[in-house]
Parts: structure tokens; sequence; C-alpha cells
């Protein structure tokens, strides 16, 4: 039987990124739809749940895409309060590929660092990839720093991790001046950089001033990049002072993540493949 995978897509157009590693994991066939929103989604749903029998149900899974990562929490839970008992089929939500690229993030860092004695800082804490990120440094007890343009925003994702995780060790502050920044910095040990493309946090020289920076990862592939000094295919490259990643460098492994997700879907019905999940996949892609 083939193995049938539903994008849908919060955008008019779906992803085209999306849809090439689904053919390049292995789907039979692919089902594109875009315009999804939690008003149109129940009858796509319900097509992918009746149509085969509860045996084969395995065969056909759901994958949530789109640019808007809030539109995307929702039509999750709008697919999977959906299904009823044994009929469903497995879902991943990777809207603009943050849980994949927030888990190829931490887990590159993690080959050098244990968390639980890690001071991580995160720019662009409030976004999409930043905010998994800080989420999943702080299940693994790191104490986090998480940077936003505003001290509300960034108090805002602080205590939305705390609701998940309520012993997590987290801080919300504000972001400065390249200068004023990296003399804040001082202490971190692990600093990521996942702000919008064309923002830079620090210059190559400012980075470099913080002494007790062990690892530094720039998300951003679009120049200027959002750590001075840090290229694009850098991938654990010494220099700076510390082990640095640039977006291609994390790049590699994040592709492999996420294939390896798509993969998984068809293994069984039941599935729900958040950050948590993703990231546990990418564990075990490191053990292989």
């Amino acid at each position: 039987m083939k193995k049938i995978l539903i994008q849908l897509d919060t955008d008019t157009l779906p992803s085209t990124f999306d849809r090439v590693v689904a053919i390049d994991a292995g789907v039979d066939e692919l089902f594109s739809y875009g315009d999804i929103s939690t008003e149109n989604v129940t009858g796509l749903v319900h097509g992918a749940m009746f149509t085969r029998g509860a045996k084969h149900l395995n065969n056909t899974a759901i994958f949530i895409g789109g640019s808007n990562v809030h539109d995307g929490e929702e039509l999750l839970e709008s697919v999977t309060d959906t299904f009823f008992g044994p009929v469903s089929v497995s879902v991943m939500m990777d809207s603009n590929g943050s849980n994949t690229t927030a888990a190829a993030a931490i887990l590159s860092a993690g080959q050098h660092l244990d968390f639980s004695k890690t001071t991580a800082a995160i720019l662009g804490g409030t976004g999409p990839v930043g905010q998994r990120a800080a989420e999943l440094l702080a299940a693994r007890g790191a104490s986090v720093r998480l940077y936003s343009r505003s001290q509300s925003r960034a108090e805002s994702t602080c205590h939305k991790i705390k609701t998940s995780y309520p012993e997590a060790t987290l801080e919300a502050a504000e972001i400065k001046p390249s200068e004023k920044l990296a003399a804040e910095l001082e202490g971190t040990t692990l600093l990521i950089a996942a702000g919008a493309a064309g923002v830079q946090f620090l210059t190559e020289q400012d980075l470099q001033n913080i002494m007790s920076l062990k690892v530094a990862v720039d998300l951003n592939a679009v120049p200027p990049t959002g750590l001075g000094g840090i290229g694009v295919m850098d991938k654990a490259a010494e220099k700076l002072d510390c082990l640095c990643y640039g977006a291609i460098g994390v790049g590699g492994l994040k592709m492999k993540i996420h294939k390896a997700a798509i993969a998984q879907l068809f293994l069984s019905n039941d599935q729900v493949l958040g950050t948590e999940e993703i990231y546990g996949i990418g564990e075990e892609l490191l053990k292989a």
C-alpha cells in the first residue's frame, strides 16, 4: 500500500521546501493544500481517517507547515481533536522549520556541552526557533536567558515555557546595542542567535570579547549573519575562541531530522511529532 503524506500549509502556496523533503524521505504520494485553517481542516482530516481500514491507517500521515507557527500550533490542535479512539493518522508539525531547526541547533551544541552545567543565551528568543531552542535547553537543565526586542514579549515567552517546565531556570531580557550586550553576556557558555534575517546582534569583536563562551550557533543564513565572524558553513569551527556553527553547518542535521521524522510517521497511526518528539528522533540519529 502506498505511503500518502497530506501536507496542510497555512500559507496560500504550500512550501516547495517541505514538498521536496517529503519526496526525498520516501513518500509515495504527496497531497498538498494551502490556505488551511481551523475552519476548513476537518473535512481533509476525515478524508485521511476514513478511507483506509484500521490496519492500514499507518500508511497515511499529515504534515503541518506554513510560515506562521502560531497558526500551525492551532491547526495541530484542531487535527488531533478530530481523531477519536484508534481512528487516527500520525501527524507532524514543523511550521517555519521551527521544530527541526531548533532540535538540530541544540543537538549540535550538546555534542560539546553538558546542559545541566550550561548557561545559555538565546538572541531572538521569542521567535519560532528561538522559543523552541529555549524550551529544549530549559527542559534539560540549562540556565537560559531569553532575549527579545521587547522585554514584555520575552517575559511572556518565559512564562509559557515554565507552564510546561515549572522547574526551568529562565530569565527574560531585552536586546541591547552590541557592545553592551557582549558585556552582559559574560558568563554565558552557549549563545544562539535565532533572530530575523538581516539582524546582526553582535560584531565579531564583541563576540570574541565574551571570554566565557564555549559554543556559538548562528541560525541566520542571510547576510549579515546574526553573530559577526561566524560563517554560514561553519560546523564546530574553532574560531573566536569558541566552537562555532553557522546556519548551513546546522542545516545538514536539520535535514536528516526532517526526513527521519517523516519516515517515522508511517511506523504507526498514532504519533504526534512536536518539539520533544522531533528532538528525540535527532538524538537517535546521532547515536546511529
